[in-house]
């Protein structure tokens, strides 16, 4: 059976779209479904925080949050080909900021521009991240012209791989454990093609997972203690949901009070804990677990996994609801 297929045609002219970078690309990038879009390119969840941010004598594009780990992202748009006064610019705003994550979006990248992306991957530890993005567009016959973000540099995990393979023999037996636990988690989390976005693996005791809103993030925990019975014969896995910064009491009570709603959706009551002398609170479900049993894993990364999008679920509706002190 014959299908007609559309062909695809690029825009040439993306100021036909877009005339000023200030007062129409940069808007158009910070509303929600357009910066979720540049976070899906890269792999973040990213919520604007200001536009045209002051920095000293410049003013950067757009500040994001990314909101896995509440870390800074830093948006610079240029909508022509790179140049050296957009790069300066960047490590400007880096340095006022202490951005964590810059990103460069251009029509073009030129290949000295790209390369010093690449070499700052290189020469940085892995707390400073560089994007440079080129933003196409394109339409299919006389339908409506989509975005395409391509990324052109990205920080190259593999070489930074080696580095943290040589701080290994640095490492205890039981930060090597947690390490090997949570990258088998985010393996399974990528077999299971979840959506969830969770920061890189590490050795510790928690992994991060962004739900889209600043202050609050998901957290999977692998504990060598056993909070129950308070021992370290075993251990425990807890899905939580963690609440910190300057809003953390006051989200917390709010979200306390559609305790019922929340419970109800998720099909069991939660734990939640609200220390006075403590900034932070969580929200949590937890199950007893060998943590060295490495053949109980696959479970342990099953009830995480299932716990953590139920959380998600049951949760996120209420956030856009929260109101700031």
């Amino acid at each position: 059976m014959d299908k007609q297929l559309g062909r695809l045609e690029k825009v040439s002219n993306i100021r036909d779209i877009w005339d000023t970078e200030d007062r129409d690309f940069t808007p158009w990038l910070a509303e929600e479904g357009n910066i979720s879009l540049l976070g899906d390119a890269i792999g973040l969840s990213l919520e604007v925080e200001a536009q045209e941010k002051a920095v000293g004598p410049f003013r950067a594009d757009i500040l994001c949050k990314d909101t896995a780990d509440d870390s800074w992202v830093l948006i610079e748009n240029q909508l022509e080909r790179t140049d050296h006064k957009h790069l300066g610019q960047l490590m400007t705003y880096a340095s006022g900021l202490k951005a964590v994550k810059i990103v460069w979006i251009a029509t073009k990248f030129t290949e000295e521009h790209r390369s010093s992306l690449d070499w700052l991957n290189q020469i940085t530890d892995d707390t400073f991240n560089f994007f440079g993005l080129e933003i196409e567009l394109w339409k299919i016959g006389s339908s409506s012209i989509a975005p395409k973000f391509n990324v052109i540099s990205k920080p190259n995990d593999w070489s930074r791989s080696v580095v943290a393979a040589s701080k290994s023999a640095e490492l205890t037996d039981s930060k090597l454990l947690q390490r090997d636990y949570w990258q088998a988690f985010s393996d399974f989390m990528e077999a299971k093609e979840s959506s969830l976005k969770h920061t890189k693996p590490l050795p510790q005791h928690w992994m991060n997972i962004s739900i889209g809103k600043s202050g609050i993030h998901l957290c999977s925990i692998a504990s060598f203690l056993n909070s129950k019975t308070n021992s370290w014969d075993g251990g425990e896995i807890r899905a939580e949901v963690y609440v910190h910064g300057n809003n953390s009491k006051s989200y917390f009570s709010q979200l306390f009070e559609k305790k019922d709603n929340i419970e109800n959706s998720l099909g069991e009551s939660c734990i939640w804990y609200n220390p006075e002398d403590k900034k932070s609170c969580r929200i949590y479900l937890r199950k007893s677990a060998k943590i060295k049993d490495k053949s109980d894993w696959n479970n342990q990364h099953e009830w995480l996994l299932e716990k953590l999008e139920a959380l998600a679920r049951a949760f996120k509706p209420e956030l856009p609801r929260l109101i700031n002190d």
